[in-house]
């Protein structure tokens, strides 16, 4: 079952829309969005030691993940980042320690762990968007990757996942779709929140 053609185009508007806010920002604001979105992120994360716990390399005009990732590092935590296989295929996860290098990859030239890093499951997942909603639905890519990967994990283990993104980039409500999977909680520069009960 797909979305009405209504609904493909609303949220084609969203995301664009939210997309749009984003990148007027600008640098500076966004560089001190992301440095306070890191400092909420415990309210929802909570005790992360010895857990794994999966970033996202920022892309164009993404969210800086690089304070959560020292904040996470501090607190005892392992991070992971996602690396891509294939465009209809779940992620799958490498290990991403201080210092570690990073291999620009793919068309977009996204920054991924080296082959040579073991792969990890996460328990917590960062997960990137264009948009969201209070209810915890959000606007990828297109792609699918990450309701790929949530279904896939939840199906196996217990997993929590949460949206980081900037505030600019909510809206009212998200059109769903059967396949889409919703975030337990989102992490913003205003602060943090959980998602459907």
């Amino acid at each position: 079952m797909t979305l009405p053609s209504s609904d493909v185009q609303e949220k084609a508007r969203l995301r664009g829309e939210a997309l749009a806010r984003r990148a007027a920002m600008g640098t500076a604001a966004r560089v001190a969005a992301s440095a306070a979105a890191a400092q909420h992120a415990p309210v929802l994360l909570e005790n992360v030691s010895g857990r794994v716990v999966s970033l996202f390399a920022p892309f164009r005009d993404e969210i800086d993940t690089a304070p959560l990732a020292a904040l996470l590092w501090d607190a005892g935590a392992q991070v992971a980042l996602p690396v891509v296989i294939a465009r209809d295929l779940p992620l799958l996860f490498r290990i991403w320690r201080p210092g570690d290098v990073l291999e620009p990859v793919g068309a977009y030239r996204i920054p991924t762990p080296l082959p040579s890093s073991p792969q990890l499951v996460p328990q917590d997942l960062i997960v990137p968007l264009a948009a969201f909603d209070r209810r915890g639905y959000r606007i990828g890519y297109g792609a699918g990757h990450y309701d790929r990967t949530l279904a896939l994990l939840r199906a196996q283990v217990p997993v929590r996942a949460f949206g980081y993104a900037f505030a600019c980039q909510e809206v009212d409500e998200v059109p769903v779709e059967p396949h889409d999977e919703r975030v337990d909680g989102m992490i913003t520069e205003a602060g943090a929140f959980s998602c459907g009960g």
